[in-house]
């Protein structure tokens, strides 16, 4: 493949960098900001700056809009614009980035993953973003036990490369997927592994560093690279830092928190003092780090207790027993199925364990209400799942009101833990606020989201004189404001509460030796901002997108890079982390989000365009607002896969959104032909049916290129007979399942076939009618064969999937509305088999929300059914034919995104059907991949999970795809033919049945 795609996108020909190690290639275009011509500290534009940048860089400098743009946040509450962006190659590139900057008097930013909760990774200055280049693992020594590191390298490809050794990086946090080591090292992150193997600090030997001015400094034990003065201004305060930061305990993360590390009794051990710095000395540029082994067979005890109160009571007490991590939450995180896995209790400790026979001691000493001990790791994983999908749950309050972070992680000697909670608890309802704790109660560390109101100014005011409480109960409780996540913004003005003056002033003194012209990160730690300024809600309207929108909240799961989504941080064990997972072992398939997957471009993954977006609301980087080139290029390359509905912890859903802006960017003009050619599908398709022309146009497409459609792809063939058709020629019409009968009526037998039974409506979408109508075929048969009564509705219908991803939003309604008049006619049904899992997902979502007052819209959304969840629900006692083969292929993104598989799952077990499907997105993802300038990303995207999946089944394997997208590009890429779920069950028929006729073996 190509370093680069060029996409000839509706707004221009820009060029899209297909993943690649280190590199990036030149050419793409920037449009920079008309309105950036500020003036600098040393009276240069900003225009001077970027080009004295370009001129002396070998990476990347971008100050143009989409840039600036995507840096304006970070997983935080808070907005800052900065100036450009600058994506160095090498340290060489840093040092001449930051005495350039100097000189001209602008602040500089180091950002990882974006994923800092304070406000800390960003900046108004230049961003410097370390995760494109600068992401390399230097050296693994075995022997040693350490790693030479590059601070934009991803956690989990550090801890993939140690694994093969038996080694891996104690600190782990929740977003390891995704975060960087530099970012770990600025926040001096933690994770739920902090109880055995300390924070990043603890796992820190040498930095390689570079200050504001371009000087570099490698720090380690002693003072040997320290900048002069620093060891004069310790020798100065010993008593200060003696006393004065006295009293602390593993998770005290605050201000400059590790500065007594140069004690000399501490060992003078720069390096670790430098750790949770927040970017405000200066930018990492190389670590060398310890690594650490895991024991080969952790074991699981999961703890049941009365309430919350008693189960971080009795955290503390397991300390002594050796755990590994011991993690804590109560019922009000845990749905109710879940629950059933759990010990009785109504809250939870986790508590990994060396090995079986000390987690058995551990559950004899505790002496919890009940216990559950687990040694298997598939059945510890599903325990995991639960603790790690609490933290999803806990962004969104019962009524679905969107949580904000702000006080994510203070925490408290772990002795206090349950003291401090329950006046927590109280504190949160005397302000009127709600939230969620849970986290690692084995060192005292809560993460709670709480429902702020951060857009109105009285919803401000509370949010600070809450801020303000809170630091003083946590202060109360001997502990600190940051347990893992630095102070950044949402905290650095409120440390003067929790240390004496002396050693505030202590901190300033020490930013002020390694940064004296106070040009790295501005406002965090020392001389902070307050914590209500640059909140990130106040530029946006009163609309429902700009709502939406802010809905991100930019912890960036859509930038994790693994085939599948690997087990939480605190959903690992330790002997097994970065392992993939999912409930009862069956992998955890993500789909979220393919366009990044392939590309590594910020803009093009989920949190990116949400930036965008929120940006073109704004008004102040994006200024053209819906008629935005940098959104529509962004949104260009989005699949509408849907995967980050369900994979976002908030449920952002991308290809909505992108709908949306599609209908205002396009209206009142032309648009794109294929806009008209494709999201006019189903009116074409149902035009050549009437005149009986297929296999004129088959003919014709195999010759002609078709308007607006890429020429690199050929068009899928015509039917000869469309489904409805085939239908009317069967006899079951005139049998009266029929078109036009009413969804209830039970016809007589045709052909001598019983048809009778519980009826249910089979849904002839596009795709099934005009280009498989095998598969409807397939699942009359099946319906049929499980004894239900089979019927159509008494007409054309259709979901408006294809007007919706073309931002066709009045059509999708025109279309949805004589779809429902239609289905009204032929009586409302009970259940809507749709065999199309986009077509179903559309109906199920889009459908009501388009329609929100038409009650007729949510009767039918309810009636939707997969052909799986009909069998399950009206024939539970059908045996399927016995297949007895090995499958694969693909879930369909829609499906894993808005319709679960569950009941797929359990059909093809009692099929025998053995093997998993692949996740993430085919690629071709309806009209994405016919559209110009899109087909090598579909081609990347296939190859990502798909193409692989396929290329390692064993021989003689089936291969199953119920969408009609993923069947078509398996055909075409991997010269198989691909069959719907309803196709391998009809060709089974006449076989063996799974347990006999009227048997129930699920």
């Amino acid at each position: 493949m190509s370093a680069g795609i060029w996409i000839s996108a509706t707004s221009g020909a820009y060029r899209v960098p297909v993943r690649a190690p280190d590199a990036r290639p030149p050419g793409e275009t920037v449009r920079p900001d008309a309105r950036l011509v500020a003036v600098t500290a040393s009276g240069k534009t900003t225009s001077e700056l970027e080009r004295t940048l370009r001129a002396e860089l070998r990476g990347e400098v971008d100050f143009g809009a989409t840039a600036r743009a995507l840096m304006t946040m970070d997983a935080s509450n808070y907005r800052r614009v900065p100036v450009g962006v600058v994506t160095p190659r090498d340290a060489h590139d840093v040092a001449a980035a930051l005495r350039i900057c100097a000189d001209a008097g602008v602040p500089v930013v180091p950002r990882g993953g974006g994923t800092s909760i304070a406000g800390q990774a960003t900046g108004t200055g230049v961003v410097l973003d370390l995760t494109r280049h600068m992401n390399r693992l230097l050296a693994l020594d075995p022997a040693t036990r350490t790693a030479v590191v590059q601070p934009g390298l991803v956690l989990d490809r550090l801890r993939d490369a140690a694994r093969p050794h038996g080694l891996t990086f104690g600190p782990d946090p929740s977003t390891h997927s995704r975060c960087t080591l530099g970012g770990m090292i600025g926040n001096n992150a933690c994770g739920a592994h902090s109880v055995a193997w300390g924070t990043t600090a603890d796992n820190v030997t040498e930095l390689a560093v570079t200050t504001y001015g371009g000087t570099p400094h490698r720090i380690g034990t002693g003072w040997t690279g320290a900048p002069p003065g620093l060891r004069g201004l310790v020798e100065a305060n010993l008593a200060t830092l003696r006393t004065g930061m006295s009293g602390g305990f593993s998770r005290r993360i605050s201000g400059y928190g590790g500065l007594d590390a140069l004690l000399p009794e501490h060992g003078t051990q720069v390096a670790r003092a430098f750790c949770g710095s927040e970017g405000t000395l200066a930018v990492v540029t190389e670590a060398v780090v310890r690594l650490v082994e895991p024991p080969r067979a952790p074991a699981l005890a999961v703890l049941g207790y009365a309430d919350e109160s008693a189960a971080a009571d009795a955290a503390a007490g397991l300390l002594g027993h050796g755990p590994l991590t011991v993690e804590g939450m109560a019922e009000d995180l845990v749905p109710g199925p879940a629950a059933a896995a759990l010990p009785r209790g109504r809250a939870w400790l986790f508590a990994e364990m060396p090995d079986a026979s000390a987690a058995r001691a551990l559950v004899r000493a505790a002496d919890p209400l009940d216990a559950l001990v687990v040694t298997d790791p598939a059945g510890q994983r599903a325990l995991w799942r639960i603790r790690e999908d609490a933290a999803g749950t806990a962004t969104r309050a019962a009524d679905g009101t969107m949580a904000w972070p702000g006080w994510e992680d203070c925490a408290v000697p772990p002795a206090r833990l349950g003291a401090y909670l329950r006046e927590f608890r109280a504190l949160l309802a005397s302000h009127g606020l709600r939230g969620t704790p849970y986290g690692h109660f084995g060192e005292g560390c809560v993460h709670v989201r709480i429902d702020f109101d951060l857009a109105s100014p009285a919803g401000v005011a509370r949010y600070r004189d809450f801020s303000r409480d809170l630091a003083d109960l946590v202060v109360a409780h001997g502990g600190s404001l940051s347990g893992e996540h630095g102070d950044g913004q949402a905290r650095a003005e409120l440390l003067p509460r929790m240390y004496g003056a002396d050693v505030i002033r202590l901190f300033g003194a020490y930013k002020d030796l390694w940064d004296p012209a106070g040009g790295m990160n501005p406002g965090m730690l020392v001389r902070p901002a307050r914590i209500d300024e640059n909140l990130r809600f106040a530029v946006l309207p009163d609309l429902p997108l700009a709502r939406e929108a802010a809905r991100c909240v930019g912890v960036a799961k859509c930038r994790t890079t693994a085939p599948a989504a690997t087990v939480g941080a605190t959903a690992g064990a330790a002997g097994t982390v970065g392992t993939t997972g999912g409930v009862a072992g069956a992998p955890d398939a993500g789909v979220m989000c393919p366009s990044y997957r392939v590309t590594g471009e910020e803009r093009h993954s989920t949190r990116g365009r949400a930036r965008l977006l929120h940006e073109m609301l704004a008004g102040e980087v994006i200024t053209d607002g819906w008629r935005s080139a940098e959104v529509a290029e962004a949104l260009d390359l989005c699949l509408g896969c849907k995967g980050c509905l369900s994979d976002c912890p908030v449920g952002v859903d991308m290809a909505t959104y992108k709908s949306q802006f599609l209908h205002q960017h396009w209206k009142g003009r032309i648009r794109p032909l294929s806009h008209y050619t494709l999201g006019g599908l189903p009116q074409w398709l149902r035009l050549i049916a009437r005149l009986r022309a297929a296999r004129a146009v088959n003919a014709a497409a195999r010759l002609l290129p078709v308007p607006g459609l890429t020429r690199e792809r050929p068009l899928p063939p015509l039917a000869a007979e469309p489904f409805t058709r085939w239908w009317e020629r069967s006899g079951r019409a005139t049998a009266g399942a029929t078109t036009g009968a009413p969804a209830g009526a039970i016809p007589p037998p045709v052909g001598g076939t019983p048809v009778g039974g519980t009826p249910v409506t089979l849904w002839p979408d596009t795709f099934t009618q005009y280009l498989a109508p095998e598969v409807g075929r397939a699942a009359t048969a099946v319906l049929e064969a499980a004894g239900l009564h089979v019927s159509l509705p008494a007409g054309p219908v259709c979901c408006g999937l294809t007007h919706l991803s073309t931002g066709r939003l009045d059509r999708a309604r025109s279309v949805l509305r004589r779809t429902l008049d239609t289905v009204e006619r032929s009586g409302q049904p009970h259940t809507l088999t749709v065999l199309e899992p986009s077509c179903a997902a559309a109906l199920r979502t889009d459908l009501p929300a388009l329609l929100p007052d038409d009650p007729r819209a949510a009767r039918l959304a309810a009636a939707v059914r997969t052909v799986a969840e009909t069998l399950e629900q009206h024939a539970p006692h059908w045996a399927p034919p016995r297949l007895d083969r090995t499958v694969a292929g693909q879930t369909h993104c829609h499906q894993h995104a808005v319709l679960g598989d569950a009941a797929d799952r359990r059909l093809r077990e009692r099929a025998g059907l053995t093997g998993e499907l692949s996740g993430g997105c085919c690629g071709l993802a309806g009209n994405f991949g016919f559209e110009p300038g899109h087909h090598e990303v579909s081609v990347a995207c296939a190859e990502e999970q798909l193409l692989p999946a396929l290329r390692g089944a064993p021989q003689g394997t089936l291969v199953q795809a119920d969408g009609f997208s993923c069947r078509t590009q398996i055909a075409q890429l991997a010269g198989t033919r691909a069959r719907h779920l309803v196709e391998l069950l009809a060709e089974g028929l006449d076989g063996p049945r799974a347990g006999g006729a009227g048997t129930d073996d699920r």
